[in-house]
Parts: structure tokens; C-alpha cells; sequence
């Protein structure tokens, strides 16, 4: 199983890990509609929403194997994108 901030980093969602960490934990990043810490598991299944500035991602874990992402697996696949208003918080 692989930590919610190495997820988003191998997965490409999120350049950097540190950048990934802040992200979720200013609440930016929700799996199965919860906010989590940098160190949630996260399986295959699971549903991840990122509020980015501009946009929010949904996108579904089809693979959460270090090992297989790190060979460039698909790791998600996009459910929605979404514009928002950069002044808004999204949630």
C-alpha cells in the first residue's frame, strides 16, 4: 500500500512530495470524499479529489503499486475536471 503523498507524487497528480504533503494537509486533496493525512493508504478503487488553484480533479486509483507506477503503469483514470474560481475555496 502506498502513502497518499507518494501516491500523488509517483502518480504525476502532484510534481513533488512535499508539495503533495501541504497539499492535503491544508485539505486540498479528499479520497472517497474525506479529507486524509499524508500518510493515508490508498488502494486501488479509491477515489481522489484535488483542488487545485483554477480546477478540481477527480480521478479513480487504478493501480497503487510503487513498483508498477515507477515503471509508468496508468496510474488513475480522469473521472472530472472541473474550472473554479481561483478566489473560491472549493470546499
Amino acid at each position: 500500500l502506498l502513502r497518499m503523498d507518494k501516491y500523488l507524487k509517483l502518480s504525476r497528480l502532484i510534481k513533488r512530495r512535499t508539495l503533495a504533503q501541504e497539499m492535503v494537509e491544508i485539505g486540498a486533496v479528499r479520497i472517497n470524499g474525506r479529507t486524509c493525512k499524508p500518510a493515508a493508504e490508498v488502494r486501488s478503487g479509491d477515489i481522489i479529489e484535488i483542488a487545485y488553484p483554477g480546477r478540481i480533479v477527480k480521478v479513480k486509483v487504478l493501480i497503487s503499486d510503487e513498483v508498477q507506477l515507477k515503471r509508468n503503469a496508468p496510474a488513475y483514470e480522469m473521472l472530472e475536471e472541473k474550472k473554479v474560481d481561483r478566489e473560491e475555496r472549493p470546499w
